[in-house]
């Protein structure tokens, strides 16, 4: 069963009977989400399965993401284990381009998008391969290596940095939330 993908605004015709999933960090949650949206992070995607298994069989699920291409990935595996899902459609970004609605937990703080964290490293570690390179000529190999890294991102639409980044401790579920989370997706 391949994933089906709906447009914003199909999404918000139906929004009412779909079990929205979001697959960003919590950090990236936190800054704005669909109404009514779980965060299920695309790294706790397997722990969720039960879960997600449970809702599916209530209804149809939509996974988000901020572009569309993590909840792509998050709604392949998904179906690779008998979970029928769809996509949004150019994720959060096209669905607060449209002006839709969205949510933020009052207090939440809110860390950098994953985007802002990719373009902080990657810059970060080139300047530095730069600089070093003055001195140590192997040093520019850093620069090069992100540099290759980044095209093949954007060939690929995948990112290793982001994938890496995501792992980190400010990018990580609270235990408690992912498990309030799976207990209401189950029930």
């Amino acid at each position: 069963m391949a994933p089906s993908a709906l447009t914003p605004e199909q999404a918000h015709a139906r929004l009412h009977e779909l079990t929205v999933i979001d697959v960003r960090t919590p950090g990236e949650f936190a800054s704005g989400h669909l109404p009514g949206a779980h965060n299920i992070p695309l790294d706790h995607l397997d722990t969720a399965l039960p879960a997600l298994r449970a809702a599916a069989d209530r209804g149809d699920l939509l996974v988000v993401c901020a572009s569309g291409a993590r909840s792509a990935e998050a709604s392949r595996r998904l179906a690779d284990r008998g979970i029928a899902t769809a996509t949004l459609s150019g994720g959060t970004a096209a669905w607060t381009r449209l002006g839709h609605e969205t949510h933020r937990p009052a207090g939440a703080r809110t860390p950098w998008a994953m985007d802002r964290q990719v373009r902080l490293a990657a810059g970060s570690l080139v300047l530095t391969g730069l600089i070093a390179g003055q001195r140590w000529s192997a040093a520019r190999l850093l620069s090069a290596g992100v540099a290759g890294g980044l095209v093949f991102s954007a060939l690929t639409d995948t990112c290793a940095m982001a994938r890496l980044l995501a792992r980190l401790p400010h990018n990580q579920p609270r235990p408690a939330d992912l498990d309030a989370t799976l207990a209401r997706l189950a029930a």
